[in-house]
């Protein structure tokens, strides 16, 4: 019997050892938030029972801006010019970067090396409002192109549908870390305009990615002067591009999303763009492939932030060597052995799924620079890249 107490007494207290084990667990963020950085310049709110203190919008512009200047201090801006030239606070011109692409192609990867530098306002996927859908024209090609523009120029009073669809779908927000760290301080002020506005014109960097706008609507954006943006054309090996849209559960049964021939339709028509663009625009617009890009990301990397006029900061290589070394997390998270990623769907995808994808992407492949498998052992092992020219 003084056994059996013993052997109950035992279970009881690692049932209990569990429990607490489990109610102090956390989750892991792919996004991990450090308010310890603001505490020099940010006053939280707070209540005790005697003082009430609330920040007004004004308290959190004053702390946001000073702890803007304190990240930036060293940063080397472009033609020896002060943070103060970059802001719209203080009637500077942002640098802003746009990545027009599609879905799965590797966007989010590339656009949280960007937000990596200090002092980016990240734009994440600002039409997730319209749904699983390309916008190529009418009916909604114009309205689109309006609402980049007004998130550009940090105007967010005439963005409703995009401020209550984000409500009530929070990764429109949680992947521009620095607002969002401000939401969960200032959580009454995170979905309203006047803040948003004045929040966004602080910052000296503007990125942006976009991954239902195709190519040509975007020219709209480098044909306005005064927003000076950089255009980035993102595109992807389609067999790469379907192979990942397979396990989303948003894509299946969306013709704009999971039908080949209308994908490579879109990456013909882009291309044709290119052509022109590269012509029109030369300092303003350039194309990678996300294939070259992950093969050897620190290199092209350094290229694309010369282009965008960014400087190489080492909190941009602190990323890049914490997330292109090993893969860890689900499906859209960026830790990725990138040299390996963007041709998993050669094991994933079976030949006839292959040809398939192939037969309705003839042109766009020989476009883009993408070779064709010929068997089943064939693409298991080959290179799928090749050369590509949109002179």
């Amino acid at each position: 019997m003084p056994r059996l107490r013993f052997l109950g007494f035992i279970i009881v207290a690692a049932a209990f050892f569990l429990l607490l084990l489990s109610l102090n667990e956390r989750p892991i963020s792919v996004y991990p938030k450090h308010p310890q950085v603001y505490t020099n310049v940010i006053q939280e709110e707070y209540v005790t029972d005697n003082y009430s203190y609330t920040s007004t919008i004004k308290d959190v512009i004053k702390q946001q801006r000073a702890y803007i200047e304190q990240e930036t201090s060293d940063y080397p801006f472009p033609y020896n010019l002060k943070l103060n030239n970059f802001t719209l606070s203080t009637g500077g011109r942002p640098l802003r970067n746009i990545i027009i692409t599609t879905w799965r192609s590797g966007s989010t990867f590339l656009g949280d090396i960007i937000n990596a530098i200090p002092g980016n306002f990240y734009h994440y996927e600002p039409l997730l409002n319209y749904g699983i859908v390309q916008i190529r024209g009418p009916p909604y090609g114009d309205l689109a192109v309006k609402n980049l523009k007004n998130l550009l120029t940090c105007n967010y009073t005439d963005l409703n549908n995009y401020l209550d669809y984000g409500q009530s779908h929070v990764y429109l927000f949680t992947h521009n870390t620095r607002l969002w760290d401000m939401c969960e301080l200032h959580p009454t002020y995170c979905w309203d305009p006047i803040f948003l506005s004045e929040f966004c014109k602080l910052f000296p960097f503007q990125s942006m990615k976009v991954v239902r706008l195709r190519l040509e609507l975007a020219e709209k954006l480098l044909q306005d002067k005064s927003l000076n943006v950089r255009i980035l054309l993102l595109v992807r090996d389609p067999r790469g591009t379907l192979q990942s849209r397979k396990h989303r559960n948003w894509c299946p049964g969306v013709p704009d999303c999971d039908q080949p021939n209308i994908l490579c339709e879109d990456m013909v028509s882009d291309y044709e763009a290119a052509i022109r663009l590269k012509s029109e625009y030369p300092l303003r617009f350039r194309v990678i492939r996300y294939e070259d890009l992950s093969v050897d990301p620190y290199k092209h990397v350094q290229d694309l932030f010369h282009f965008f006029q960014l400087h190489f900061h080492p909190f941009v290589k602190a990323f890049l060597d914490s997330h292109t070394k090993l893969n860890s997390g689900g499906v859209s998270s960026t830790f990725r052995h990138s040299k390996s990623v963007p041709f998993h769907w050669r094991t994933d995808l079976n030949f006839s799924e292959v040809q398939y994808i192939e037969e309705n992407c003839d042109q766009a492949m020989k476009l883009w620079g993408y070779v064709k498998a010929y068997n089943e052992s064939h693409l298991r092992e080959f290179n799928p890249l090749t050369l590509y020219s949109i002179e």
